[in-house]
């Protein structure tokens, strides 16, 4: 297949480029810089260069490709909701061209979106809106886009995609213990982050195109939960900083706007993605990577 990435000089992206590429596939990769271009094309893929929120830009990669995987993402926190609606519309737009053509279509999303508090699956859903959960308008588009036709896929990451490279959720962790002088957990800890291995992660978006199972969306969970203690212990044995207990006001006061995710407590089952796609993840565990890596 000819498979059109969106974000593939990311994190996540360039390890399904890779992932793609090595079982027999074409890539034309979005970016928008000409270093990320250079690089894409030495690893055998070809180059769209452009934005993921112009229109015709992403059409034409649409249009000219058997699949899209969109893994494109503005994470700049500070104007989150104004980029989850960007997303939507980059959705939408996707949904419109593939609609009725049978090409699946490959969306992400985010696991930590259903706060369940208590083991999420693939069959649960966002338990708001948009306009509670802004994040939320990805799988909102998703479900506006298959109502038209399309053959849509959601692949929910866990909200640990890790590997050497990654500028997610645990390095942020490790700038501010490292800037206040301790790793921190919430309260005791026990909330449980689930995670996986970029090329893990990879893997469940190829297979979903090569297989279009019924079943319409993955959950990429190597580890569905390791509590918050074991991470912030990991990243204090790894930096050589001591481990400190935060609550009451102080878990926003060392945390800040991070405190949120600090306390995120959203173990999930990857169960039916592995039955359904054959997935086995392989790759290092989490707490082994930033022992190693970070």
């Amino acid at each position: 297949m000819r498979v059109f990435v969106t974000g593939a000089s990311g994190f996540v992206g360039s390890a399904i480029v890779n992932e793609l590429l090595s079982n027999g596939h074409q890539v034309l990769g979005l970016v928008r810089s000409a270093e990320a271009a250079e690089k894409l094309i030495a690893a055998g893929a070809q180059v769209l260069q452009g934005d993921v929120n112009d229109a015709d830009i992403i059409k034409q990669g649409a249009t000219t490709c058997d699949a899209v995987l969109h893994t494109a993402f503005n994470h700049d926190f500070s104007k989150y909701k104004a980029n989850c609606e960007a997303d939507r519309l980059v959705i939408e737009t996707f949904g419109d061209v593939l609609a009725g053509t049978g090409k699946p279509l490959v969306i992400t999303s985010g696991v930590g979106l259903l706060g369940l508090g208590r083991q999420a699956t693939e069959d649960d859903v966002v338990p708001g809106g948009s306009d509670v959960i802004p994040r939320a308008a990805s799988e909102e588009a998703a479900k506006a886009a298959a109502d038209k036709g399309a053959d849509v896929y959601i692949v929910r990451l866990p909200p640990s995609v890790h590997g050497d490279g990654d500028h997610g959720f645990v390095p942020m962790l490790i700038d501010i213990a490292i800037e206040k002088g301790e790793a921190a957990y919430a309260n005791d800890g026990s909330n449980q982050w689930p995670a996986v291995h970029r090329t893990d992660a990879a893997k469940v978006y190829r297979l979903a195109i090569e297989k279009k199972p019924a079943l319409k969306v993955f959950h990429p969970m190597a580890e569905t939960g390791i509590p918050f203690r074991k991470i912030a212990e990991a990243i204090g044995q790894r930096k050589g900083l001591p481990v400190a207990i935060k609550t009451g006001d102080d878990v926003a006061a060392y945390f800040g706007w991070f405190a949120h995710f600090a306390s995120l407590n959203c173990p999930a089952s990857s169960q039916k993605t592995s039955e359904v796609l054959g997935w086995e993840a392989t790759g290092p565990k989490l707490v082994d990577d930033i022992l190693k890596y970070y």
